[in-house]
């Protein structure tokens, strides 16, 4: 157990109270392998029991511990071994999958639940293309199921048959949603060097190499981290850094107990605490004004990429220190429309899409929640996504893509989600062509670096 003192507790409250320090999820991971079959009804059966037995009480457990401990836990969800795989053994139609996880969602109550997903990094096995090409129709026929493609890896290269493909699925997504916002893409990452750990959505999924069944905890502070730099305005960089540091490994203490909590009362092994600074619209609770409190004019000018590399490392630092297992993506997200000091600095134009790719290469995740006009081509998505991972494939990191065509919209408007999702501006993309790259398929190859045996 974690030995708290009563001045940290006195700390803990004030950063839950006045801060928006929150647990942002419980992610139960549940593996499906044992309910392949080779027939789909079958199947579907018994992926729909196993999900309804064991996460029965996850719903219940962390509203308990919620409740005991005044520490907010904002999604309780559920993250599953890749549907490519159990697709692979059943064939037929994969969205019965998806409407069997909808289901089994709705049952225990999970906000949402992760792994209608393929790994594809270096090619499509059976199943793989079948349930890619079935998302546009599962994610606007459910609510609460989230999608993910892995399509390059460090040690594998890019998949540039998987980033033609996905530039399609993309744009019809969006176009299937049109009249929601184009909700579907907002439900669909694409990954380069996916992690199985990862308890945030919309990319989580339970990894081959997982536990039958495991708790992994996120937890997020933007606004205790900014709230602990304005006492410090005059302060030198690495005081900065070393404040961070200090503050993230308070933040992820809270994460342990309530990860330790969970496993304990849900009899499940605790796995990792994901201590990502995901930021949310509410005022102080922005990522970028973390970033403008260490003295940028806005997110966006010179200098952003700087301070978010420092952010980014001293949060892993902090946080490695304070659990016996930190996983997960562990860093600092920068969604667009979920980030109100991100939101005001693409209204702005000081933030771009090719600030925000610069500031990938530093971050915990990638280009997330970005929305573009209704009218950018599936090829430039494309390319969009193979310089992002590009980036991720090149540094040895996750780097992602959500991004969302805003179905009969320009740069202006906005794509309105409410609660966690937020408000996405639409940003100006550029429309030169990659269409010729984009056909011309195949691998490309992994980086040197990948030779590491």
């Amino acid at each position: 157990m974690i030995d708290l003192n009563m001045a940290d507790i006195l700390e803990t409250i004030h950063m839950i109270d006045e801060e928006n320090l929150d647990i942002r999820t419980i992610t139960m991971g549940i593996s499906l392998l044992d309910c392949a079959d080779s027939d789909i009804d079958r199947a579907c059966d018994r992926i729909y029991e196993k999900i309804v037995r064991k996460a029965a009480n996850l719903v219940r457990t962390g509203e308990d511990i919620e409740r005991e401990y005044g520490i907010p836990i904002i999604n309780k969800r559920i993250s599953v071994t890749p549907i490519s795989m159990i697709l692979a053994a059943s064939g037929g139609d994969p969205v019965k999958y998806a409407l069997t996880l909808e289901r089994a969602a709705k049952e225990v109550g999970a906000n949402y639940l992760g792994g209608y997903s393929a790994l594809v990094q270096k090619g499509f096995a059976a199943g793989d293309e079948a349930l890619i090409r079935s998302i546009p129709e599962a994610l606007t026929v459910t609510d609460h199921v989230c999608s993910s493609v892995n399509i390059g890896s460090t040690k594998a290269g890019i998949n540039m048959d998987a980033v033609a493909l996905m530039g399609q699925i993309i744009r019809e997504c969006a176009e299937k949603t049109a009249d929601r916002e184009c909700v579907a893409a907002s439900k669909l990452v694409v990954f380069c060097n996916a992690v199985e750990d990862n308890p945030f959505m919309a990319g989580a999924f339970h990894g081959a190499g997982e536990p039958d069944c495991v708790i992994n905890v996120g937890v997020s502070g933007p606004g205790v981290v900014r709230h602990a730099l304005k006492k410090i305005p005059d302060a030198n960089i690495t005081e900065v850094a070393k404040l961070v540091k200090n503050t993230a490994f308070k933040i992820t203490r809270v994460g342990q107990l309530v990860a330790n909590e969970a496993s304990r009362r849900l009899d499940v092994p605790f796995g990792i605490v994901d201590l990502s600074l995901a930021p949310t619209p509410a005022v102080g609770d922005s990522v970028a004004h973390v970033l403008e409190e260490m003295g940028l004019e806005q997110c966006g000018c010179a200098g952003t990429t700087a301070c978010l590399a420092l952010l980014n490392d001293a949060v892993k630092k902090g946080g490695v220190m304070a659990s016996s297992h930190v996983g997960g993506l562990s860093g600092a997200f920068i969604p667009v429309s979920e980030d109100a000091g991100m939101i005001d600095a693409a209204k702005s134009g000081c933030l771009t899409i090719e600030k925000l790719e610069a500031m990938t290469a530093v971050c915990s995740v990638g280009l997330d929640m970005i929305a573009v006009p209704g009218d950018t081509t599936a090829e430039v998505l494309s390319g969009i996504i193979a310089d992002e991972a590009a980036i991720g494939m090149v540094n040895s990191k996750t780097t992602a893509v959500r991004i969302i065509p805003a179905i009969g919209k320009k740069p202006g408007e906005e794509l309105e989600y409410g609660g966690l999702f937020g408000s996405a501006p639409i940003m100006p993309v550029n429309t030169a062509s990659p269409a010729k790259l984009i056909a011309r398929g195949g691998r490309i190859p992994a980086p040197l670096q990948s030779l590491k045996n």
